[in-house]
């Protein structure tokens, strides 16, 4: 761990949660045939490439200049990030999502503990740069977790569960790691 204090542990665990994130998306994203890539499940719902790509756009705007600029970019346009445009294609849209994660990755590793209570805006909206990880972190949840849902929908008998597979709690058990294991 970094340090002994509560945002020393804030700071690492927010890291933390964010590589589990995309380990978790990009588990599921192999799962995921190219022809259901950009199925969604009725014409008012996001297919996966429409979640990666909204996801892509958050990153690029929020992360680029942070803390010092405003996380909502003049150059995003958010609701094309829920349109598929005719360039759009899986080996594009995974491009956009690493450079995401680079981008958040760049912007959080040199974050310090003092940083944190740090001003910083979205959408012009003041946010200590503790809460913009908060915010972000919480909302890349809720979108990993539709990624997931979509790649075992689609997957169906295929699906190779990213945890505890379903029927199967009493063979595992949790390391001090977190990460489970078969209990001999």
């Amino acid at each position: 761990m970094a340090g002994d204090t509560v945002a020393a542990h804030y700071l690492d665990d927010a890291r933390n949660q964010f590589r589990k994130y995309k380990k978790m998306a990009d588990d599921a994203l192999a799962q995921v045939s190219d022809e259901d890539f950009f199925r969604a499940p009725d014409p008012e719902s996001n297919s996966v490439a429409l979640v990666l790509k909204h996801i892509a756009g958050n990153m690029r705007s929020r992360w680029r200049g942070f803390p010092k600029s405003d996380g909502e970019k003049p150059d995003r346009n958010r609701d094309t990030e829920f349109e598929k445009d005719a360039g759009d294609t899986r080996a594009s849209l995974t491009a956009r999502w690493e450079e995401g994660w680079a981008l958040l990755f760049a912007a959080v590793e040199p974050i310090r503990e003092a940083d944190l209570l740090e001003v910083t805006t979205i959408r012009g909206m003041q946010h200590t740069v503790l809460q913009a990880i908060q915010r972000q972190l919480t909302h890349y949840a809720y979108h990993v977790g539709q990624v997931v849902f979509l790649a075992k929908h689609f997957a169906g008998p295929r699906w190779k569960s990213l945890s505890i597979p379903k029927g199967k709690s009493r063979e595992f058990d949790v390391a001090k790691d977190g990460n489970p294991y078969a209990i001999r």
